[in-house]
């Protein structure tokens, strides 16, 4: 693999969504998914990229449980953004169940990512 293509490949610093304000935005535009034990929050960007952030509360688990859900997540969405339509500001919000496979967690960020975009098209 070449390192043109790697970098495509990347979670760094620019797409991750963070800020109290930034979660507010994406929580005001109103439109949701609850797929399963996750709740995808989406809002357009004016950016080139997707951006996503995560929200789990102690609910959900143990820290480590937590962190094993969230690491999942952010490797499914590291994966799976170039297939998706648009570019969104997502918001995660991560119910109490327990660990799934990555690729059950990427399997639901798809279908999510395509019912808010198809959300999307309809308000416009």
């Amino acid at each position: 693999m070449t390192n043109d293509r790697r970098g495509q490949y990347r979670f760094g610093r620019r797409q991750r969504l963070h800020g109290r304000r930034a979660f507010a935005a994406v929580f005001a535009a109103r439109v949701r998914k609850k797929i399963g034990p996750i709740c995808l929050y989406a809002a357009p960007n004016n950016q080139n990229l997707a951006r996503m952030g995560l929200s789990t509360s102690h609910r959900v688990g143990s820290a480590v449980q937590r962190n094993r859900i969230k690491r999942r997540l952010r490797e499914a969405f590291r994966l799976s953004q170039h297939d998706w339509p648009g570019n969104y500001d997502f918001v995660v919000v991560v119910y109490r169940h327990e660990p799934l496979a990555m690729g059950e967690y990427r399997r639901l960020l798809m279908m999510g990512v395509k019912a808010v975009h198809q959300q999307w098209q309809q308000r416009k």
